[in-house]
């Protein structure tokens, strides 16, 4: 019989957060693959968990996957933990997940703290539909990013390491110096602190008090703009004007301004256009 994967959360920063199902499964298999060997063992050491380690991180993943793939063929049951949280999000767990699927091995996953859920639970923005862009890149390629994050309709979140925090608020503000800002630190841990306010506010607070521990940043959904049909009505015209047919002027004016593309048309043909 096959082996399985288990994706095994363990806690983000209080140790009670390890759950009885994630400590009798670390116990229960053959091999524990681990980002961070000293780390995790550690962990194991305080659970009492004796299961074989192995490494898998970012710099062996390709490697270390067929290793897994061959443990899990040969019967051998094997867990995979991330330095801290659920694994899987954001880190080298999506590859070995993505190519033991694809052998037909099963994978179980045994739920647990996660930074970005338990972040957004708390934020007090928008929760019915949120997107999460993963780390926060340095450099030039943070504004593009940062760009299209702010232009999206839902809450955003993002994971940002302390030592480029102050340039993230930055960059947010000079996109939209009003929008709600939510960075919430050290989740679980003794210091725990979600500060809100709009990037200024952000960026005065973190000057004056300091910048500690692990950020998780989440960003304030952009307000939807609200088009009248009128609106609608000086599109079609514009795009008439420029050659295009009334079903397709209406079309395509009605999906830039989120209107009724039926509606804009029957008003269209009241008007008297043809």
């Amino acid at each position: 019989m096959a082996g399985k994967l288990y994706l095994c959360a363990t806690p983000i920063g209080n140790l009670e957060d390890m759950s009885l199902r994630a400590i009798n499964t670390l116990k229960g298999v053959d091999f524990i693959a681990a980002e961070d060997t000293r780390r995790t063992g550690m962990l194991l050491k305080h659970f009492s968990i004796e299961s074989k380690l192995i490494q898998y991180h970012k710099f062996n993943e390709r490697k270390q996957v067929d290793n897994i793939i061959e443990l899990l063929d040969q019967g051998k049951d094997v867990a995979l933990v991330s330095d801290a949280g659920t694994p899987g999000i954001s880190d080298p767990g999506e590859i070995l997940v993505r190519a033991v699927n694809g052998k037909g091995h099963k994978v179980v996953p045994i739920p647990g703290p996660c930074a970005l859920i338990c972040a957004l639970t708390i934020s007090g923005l928008d929760t019915s539909e949120f997107k999460f862009i993963g780390f926060m890149p340095k450099g030039n390629s943070k504004k593009p990013v940062l760009e299209k994050a702010m232009s999206e309709h839902c809450t955003v979140v993002f994971y940002q390491s302390p030592h480029d925090l102050l340039s993230t608020l930055e960059q947010i503000e000079k996109i939209d110096n009003q929008r709600k800002v939510v960075a919430v630190r050290e989740i679980t841990k003794i210091y725990e602190e979600k500060i809100a306010g709009n990037a200024k506010e952000l960026i005065s607070h973190f000057n004056e008090r300091g910048i500690k521990g692990e950020f998780t940043i989440l960003i304030e959904a952009k307000e939807e703009e609200i088009h009248t049909i009128s609106q609608g009505i000086v599109l079609v015209e514009e795009l008439l004007e420029q050659g295009q047919f009334l079903k397709e002027a209406c079309k395509n004016a009605a999906k830039e301004l989120n209107l009724g593309q039926r509606d804009l048309y029957q008003f269209m043909i009241n008007k008297g256009k043809k």
